[in-house]
């Protein structure tokens, strides 16, 4: 089974030889992803262009989906370390790690605020289906935003921080077919954006606030979306017989970073915002994913 489909699960218990110029010339930006490349799902960190990896932990658990802090200077992300999934945080060289929920639930996919004071995510700690939570930036002052029937999950702040995207299953609660939501930073006023009776999931929103990438299966196979931030003008952004999951912008957005299993097995891909000139960031025999770009 695909680490995806693993990932999935737990959500619901060509090659090119050369980069872009304007990729190439952010040489001190970082990209942060999760790899099982030396045995354990860990986080890890590269220059834009796929050099300099370098491991930012290390245990037996699970260590997933990372998200850079606005200023940086940290990185949240889930882990099983202590016997279930939490969230963590930890600055960006690995240090300074530090547990900020303490519940028995499974809390999962953090989502750092713009101004770095809250930090979003998703969790089952209600009972029954995954919501969509915030909390203190220190992991106080916990509120809960979400309360459906179905599950939401994958949480996303707007650049002016007003608004969390997100996705739900609410409409087809008893099926694995989410939409894209947004609601304001408070809860209210959760609207959908898209409604095509498939998955939409994991929104990533431009740095302008004015569209959001996604990925999505509505055309037989898990390709790379966006539209405009009020679910209008919706484009494939990619097409072929891989998985292409998990999209991320960069900070100018001028480029999105995605994983993909086109090459046989999941790498950590980069293209520009338009969908053109996709190049390959890792070579790894190992599953490399969710890619995430430091502000």
């Amino acid at each position: 089974m695909r680490i995806a489909s693993v990932v999935s699960l737990l959500i619901f218990p060509q090659l090119a030889t050369t980069q872009t110029p304007t990729l190439a010339a952010a040489p001190n930006s970082r990209i942060t992803f999760q790899s099982n490349r030396d045995g354990s799902l860990e986080i890890y960190t590269m220059n834009v262009d796929g050099s300099g990896i370098a491991r930012l932990t290390n245990n037996a658990g699970l260590d997933l989906e990372p998200a850079w802090s606005p200023d940086g200077q940290r990185i949240a992300f889930r882990s099983e370390r202590d016997g279930n999934f939490e969230i963590y945080v930890m600055n960006a060289d690995g240090s300074g790690l530090t547990r900020l929920t303490n519940d028995p639930a499974y809390d999962a996919e953090p989502a750092w605020s713009p101004d770095g004071q809250q930090i979003a995510f998703s969790s089952d700690r209600a009972g029954g289906n995954r919501d969509i939570y915030v909390m203190n930036a220190d992991g106080s002052a916990v509120k809960r935003l979400t309360d459906s029937a179905g599950t939401e999950v994958h949480p996303a702040w707007s650049p002016d921080g007003q608004r969390i995207a997100f996705s739900s299953n609410r409409n087809q609660q008893f099926t694995y077919t989410f939409d894209i939501y947004v609601m304001n930073a408070d809860g209210s006023a959760q609207t959908p954006l898209t409604n095509h009776g498939e998955n939409d999931l994991s929104p990533s929103w431009s740095p302008d606030g004015s569209r959001i990438v996604f990925y999505s299966n509505r055309d037989g196979n898990a390709e790379v979306y966006v539209m405009n931030a009020d679910g209008s003008a919706q484009t494939r952004l990619t097409n072929n017989t891989g998985f292409d999951e998990n999209p991320a912008w960069s900070p100018d957005g001028l480029h999105i970073t995605f994983d993909s299993s086109r090459d046989g097995n999941p790498e950590i891909y980069a293209m520009n915002a338009d969908g053109s000139a996709p190049i390959r960031l890792t070579v790894n025999p190992a599953y490399d994913q969710h890619p995430a770009w430091a502000p």
